[in-house]
């Protein structure tokens, strides 16, 4: 079964970073259609952990965009 990483922080179905919904619409102008506010605020604890993933993934954004550019250098044309 795939699993959905999910952005929002404030989602009522948000399972440790995942989507826990049975079915998820995503609207590609609008983003997640099943997206549904939860009332609860974010713990401290909770916060940081975001901040962390977010660091992480634009880690990993740099690091593709290395590869890439690593890449067109390589890319000879005849």
């Amino acid at each position: 079964m795939p699993r959905i990483r999910c952005h929002y922080d404030d989602c009522a179905f948000l399972d440790e970073g995942y989507c826990s919904a049975a079915a998820v619409e995503i609207d590609p102008d609008n983003g997640c259609i099943t997206y549904t506010p939860n009332d609860e605020p974010l713990t401290e604890d909770e916060w940081e952990e975001e901040e962390e993933e977010l660091d992480e993934w634009e880690d990993l954004d740099l690091d593709e965009e290395d590869e890439e550019e690593d890449a067109d250098e390589t890319w000879s044309e005849d």
